[in-house]
């Protein structure tokens, strides 16, 4: 069985000079928060967190469907990635959306988007 054939070698796709810009940085906690926010009931949970502030733990059951040890989990798993603070109060915790984090979180895709925006502007 022959290899796979590389169309684009010897092809003269780019024009002589071109360089391939690598981004710079650490881009794993990045990353490692998009995989967080990936997962479609973290996603319900940041929007009820923003649309109602400080949100009792206990209260997101059953808007979600889901069970106290799972909404924990997800909860869990937004605050360890920064994206809510926790506030304890007594035996109940409470979560906000950290808006800063989630700015934070989104700006580096409009920076891919601002760099690939000028890159099709000049070609």
């Amino acid at each position: 069985m022959d290899s796979p054939k590389n169309l684009l070698a010897d092809a003269n796709v780019c024009p002589p000079g071109t360089a391939v810009v690598v981004p710079t940085g650490d881009v794993a906690p990045f990353a490692a928060r998009l995989k967080v926010v990936s997962d479609p009931m973290r996603l319900k949970i940041l929007g009820i967190l923003a649309a109602n502030g400080a949100v009792c733990a206990c209260d997101l059951e059953a808007p979600l469907g889901l069970s106290q040890p799972t909404v924990s989990h997800h909860l869990r798993q937004l605050f360890e990635a920064g994206l809510v603070t926790r506030e304890k109060r007594g035996t109940w915790a409470f979560y906000r959306v950290d808006p800063e984090a989630l700015s934070a979180l989104g700006a580096p895709l409009s920076r891919l988007a601002d760099a690939a925006t000028a890159t099709a502007e000049s070609s």
